[in-house]
């Protein structure tokens, strides 16, 4: 048995909603125990109880699927192990304070995440923002108040990046890391 997160990208925003039970009763529908949601953003703990290591393509084809069939929505996730959030959390490179939103971008591939890190500002550059490379995550680091305004973030919302990467706050990653 292996325990996972689903990392949904769009629920609860722009007219899709998804409630946290219907969501954990899909994942139980899938053959999934030990579910778990986790705030309303579309955070979902598993077990995937096949023998052995499961393999994460093709949970994630299957978690897509169901979501598309059931809620009737274009749904993609990104999938995690729940054993690596501890290490992508010691690994936060900035330092954390109340002006700034610390936030983890997890990307379904390293070549997405690679092309997150070729758009971003260079570093050294004069900017309000930080990023850096995680392994299989974009750190990023903003002044509250202009995380949909920076240069990164707009680079986040561009069309080609919506099927392959999710962020969530540092906060909602350590709870993720404990469910």
């Amino acid at each position: 048995m292996h325990r996972w997160v689903a990392l949904l990208r769009g629920v609860n925003v722009n007219g899709i909603t998804v409630r946290s039970g219907e969501l954990a009763q899909l994942f139980t529908d899938l053959g999934f125990s030990s579910v778990r949601t986790v705030l309303a953003s579309g955070n979902v703990c598993f077990t995937a109880n096949a023998v052995g290591t499961p393999e994460p393509a093709a949970l994630k084809a299957a978690i897509e699927t169901g979501l598309r069939e059931r809620f009737g929505y274009e749904a993609w996730i990104v999938l995690v192990a729940q054993e690596a959030l501890a290490e992508i959390i010691r690994s936060y490179p900035f330092e954390r304070d109340d002006q700034h939103h610390a936030y983890v971008i997890f990307a379904s591939s390293d070549a997405t995440r690679d092309q997150l890190l070729d758009a971003a500002p260079p570093e050294g550059a004069q900017t309000v923002e930080h990023i850096a490379a995680g392994e299989g995550v974009v750190y990023w680091r903003c002044p509250k108040g202009e995380s949909t305004a920076t240069s990164f973030a707009k680079t986040l919302a561009k069309a080609r990046f919506k099927a392959t990467t999710t962020s969530r706050n540092l906060n909602t990653v350590e709870k993720l890391a404990g469910a």
